[in-house]
């Protein structure tokens, strides 16, 4: 007989999450007080601003944690709809917020938001709620696996408009994770993964500023110094960080060598100021949310649980992945924040609603006895 149970919430994935939050907060306050001093006159500047997303975020994670997941399920197609608006708005110009010359945001009330985090959460609970509603048809091609298809081809365009590779790229690996999972065929995903590497490579071909980043890594003699820049500088704090760091507080390449440097690239000075082991406990505690995630989605009461679990798990460490290789020099440079630990509200938030979403999954778990 199966039965469900409700359960304490998974104390060890929140454990994971608070200690993943406290050290982005730390890394975001050293990796840019100097700049904010310099820039704004307020060294503290960019510390009180993520204080505040992580209250708010904290906040999100407690209400969706005690809440019902299920009612994600219901108002997928809502939420889905809202992030397609939200995209819609951020290309055009006039509304949009252009940055380093990539459209990614918008500001409400004072504060820049960026619809991309939260358009890869509604895909995901979207298409976790389309797989559960359609178990028995997702070998067709045309009722299990085309729908999908397009409604993840359409997120993903409209996010390479702005452009984002980056979350466009974890935005597809997620969605074709759940079609995975959800047992569409292997051929199928095949063709399609195949033909979406053709279309990223004639993407990349004809967007100049990408295909420079590209060679950067592929090709560095070949590479012009500007595309090769943050790597390079990359390199030289990850370098000097060697076992045990410089101390915290004492990076080098945060004196406005490094670009980026609590943003996209503060992982590298995790790595100069915490050194190995620092850097190696941050890979560790995700790898613990990838088990925690896997084990809920595991147990989860139902296929819904089980596909938004996956999604989200793979969606949050994936991004965690590709961030890490592009600061290591593994992956071209691209605007992919890492989880938890980068300046930025709209990432923060959206992780931390994810994280109680998976909470609220874990709390519901099958627990299988016999009848005698």
């Amino acid at each position: 007989m199966v039965t469900v149970r409700r359960l304490p919430y998974d104390r060890l994935l929140c454990t994971v999450s608070l200690l993943l939050v406290g050290i982005g907060v730390v890394m975001v306050y050293s990796s840019s007080a100097i700049k904010a001093q310099v820039k704004y006159g307020d060294p503290l500047l960019f510390l009180k601003k993520q204080l505040l997303w992580a209250v708010v975020g904290l906040a999100v994670m407690v209400w969706a944690m005690y809440h019902d997941y299920r009612v994600f399920q219901r108002y997928a197609p809502l939420l889905f709809l809202a992030s397609f608006l939200l995209l819609l708005l951020v290309l055009i110009p006039t509304v949009g917020v252009k940055v380093n010359g990539a459209r990614r945001w918008l500001r409400i009330f004072g504060m820049s938001f960026q619809p991309s985090e939260l358009a890869k959460l509604s895909l995901i609970l979207l298409l976790a709620r389309f797989f559960a509603g359609r178990a028995d048809r997702v070998g067709s091609f045309f009722q299990g696996f085309l729908p999908p298809l397009i409604i993840s081809g359409l997120f993903f365009g409209m996010i390479v408009l702005q452009p984002n590779f980056g979350t466009a790229a974890v935005l597809l690996l997620a969605a074709m994770a759940l079609c995975f999972v959800a047992g569409v065929r292997l051929a199928q995903l095949g063709t399609a993964l195949s033909a979406i590497g053709a279309l990223c490579y004639l993407l990349v071909q004809f967007h100049p500023y990408a295909k420079a980043r590209l060679l950067a890594i592929m090709d560095p003699a070949r590479a012009s110094s500007k595309a090769s820049y943050q790597i390079h500088q990359s390199f030289y704090a990850l370098g000097p960080g060697g076992i045990l760091g410089r101390g915290l507080g004492d990076s080098i390449q945060k004196l406005f060598y490094l670009p980026e440097s609590h943003t996209e690239f503060i992982f590298a000075i995790v790595g100069e100021e915490i050194g190995f082991v620092g850097a190696l406990l941050l890979i560790f505690l995700f790898g613990i949310l990838l088990w925690r995630g896997v084990r809920i989605a595991l147990r989860a009461p139902d296929l819904f649980g089980t596909y938004a679990a996956v999604g989200i798990t793979f969606a949050v460490v994936s991004q965690a992945a590709i961030n890490l290789g592009v600061v290591t020099g593994l992956l071209p440079t691209t605007g992919v924040p890492l989880p938890f630990i980068s300046f930025g509200g709209s990432s923060l938030v959206t992780t931390l609603l994810c994280m109680g979403i998976l909470l609220s999954i874990s709390r519901s778990q099958v627990a299988r006895s016999r009848l005698s």
